[in-house]
């Protein structure tokens, strides 16, 4: 398919074809996610595993506190002032929540080879806006020089790079796009046993006949057959033969006497493509008390933290100016994928405490409870005999 287009006033003629399209052409004719595969977007989501999967990471990300630092001397304390701070408080934008922004940028990520992104409104050179844009909405070209430095087009408007939060997967590829074979002999093996099961036709055997029956007789025999025993409703019905026919029941094959053995292998497959434990999308086949806190820990270390990490690094230079950059950074607070039982979080806290790790407002800031006159100090309450003036009254307050 080819066609021309004159640029006025040249009456030169540049000609197109469609015989290598990019990605955007694919997905605009094929639905396509430009994996190659010819698995959507839209159908990969209707695999349980894929669309839990990609919901797992996403979610998991947006559920942290995000707070905004400040570098004083060798420590980082939060800077609950600085207008970046107050605009994740609240709401990026008017229609979006900070979960939602987050969430849909690692989602996006996940299942869109040209990453997301969202663009920064500044007014005065501050940040009043963060808008997420689809897909759809935006071109990336990436420099011939072998730099890879992307250059954005949002609604065919070219945009400046340090105006755009830009989030992309390893290889230049989306998880989804490169396990997509995966994924596509999953969905194909869910049809065929939506299929098997609908119809209940499934052939367990073949009707064998001493001597022929002739057109006529075949047909009524198999309307009889078909009528008496095909069906969910008809399932396991005594087959009642005639004209000396006789039944020979028809083995299962290996595949066959297999498949729900090669659909649970499928989930495993999907599991490998985006990083996440079998367990945490319900495969919980091989799962025990004892595994299952690990791979718990393994998702936090390994799958997690790449992209916790990626979405740090790409807040922080869309949303500092370059001379901010030295003093201040965006964190995502760890401890609430970590945390533990009370029972636990307790022994643990009053350890650090008496330890002198930690004081005893900062360990009462752990457990969300605010901090009272004294506790800034770093002694063992176990041993130390003035401890009782520094403890908080009824009110939260220490004495005075």
């Amino acid at each position: 398919m080819k066609w021309s287009m004159k640029i006025w006033p040249f009456s030169k003629t540049e000609q197109k074809s469609l015989s290598e399209p990019t990605e955007a052409e694919l997905a605009l004719f094929t639905g396509s996610t430009g994996s190659g595969s010819g698995v959507s977007l839209a159908v990969a989501l209707t695999v349980p595993a894929v669309q839990s999967a990609i919901r797992l990471i996403s979610e998991a990300c947006a559920t942290l506190d995000i707070r905004v630092e400040r570098r004083e001397g060798t420590t980082w304390t939060p800077d609950a002032a600085h207008p970046v701070s107050k605009l994740l408080a609240d709401r990026p934008n008017d229609w979006t929540s900070t979960f939602e922004l987050i969430r849909d940028l690692v989602a996006t990520a996940l299942t869109h080879d040209r990453g997301a992104v969202a663009w920064i409104n500044r007014v005065g050179g501050e940040v009043r806006e963060i808008v997420r844009y689809e897909s759809s909405h935006v071109t990336v070209d990436f420099s011939t020089d072998g730099r890879s430095e992307p250059r954005f087009r949002i609604n065919n408007r070219p945009e400046d790079a340090g105006n755009v939060i830009y989030l992309r997967g390893p290889f230049g590829r989306s998880c989804l796009s490169l396990a997509a074979d995966a994924i596509g002999t999953a969905k194909d093996m869910e049809t065929h046993a939506r299929k098997l099961f609908r119809n209940g036709a499934r052939p367990s055997g073949v009707i064998e006949m001493a001597k022929g029956l002739g057109d006529e007789g075949l047909k009524k025999m198999s309307v009889a057959w078909r009528k008496a025993h095909e069906g969910t409703d008809n399932s396991g019905r005594t087959a009642i033969l005639w004209d000396g026919a006789t039944f020979r029941p028809i083995t299962f094959n290996s595949t066959d006497a297999q498949f729900l053995e090669n659909r649970k292998f499928q989930i495993l497959e999907i599991a490998r493509g985006f990083r996440v434990p079998p367990s945490m999308i319900y495969d919980l086949e091989r799962a025990t008390w004892s595994n299952s806190e690990q791979m718990g820990k393994e998702f936090l270390s390994y799958t997690l933290e790449p992209w916790l990490r990626a979405l740090e690094g790409a807040f922080r230079v869309a949303l500092f100016t370059p001379e901010e950059r030295a003093d201040y950074r965006l964190v995502f607070d760890r401890d609430d994928l970590t945390r533990a039982d009370l029972t636990h979080r307790a022994t643990a806290i009053s350890s650090l405490i008496s330890s002198r790790v930690l004081n005893a407002n900062e360990g009462r800031h752990w457990l969300d409870l605010p901090p009272y006159e004294g506790g800034e100090a770093f002694s063992n309450p176990h041993i130390n005999t003035d401890a009782d003036a520094a403890k908080p009254d009824a009110t939260g307050k220490g004495d005075v």
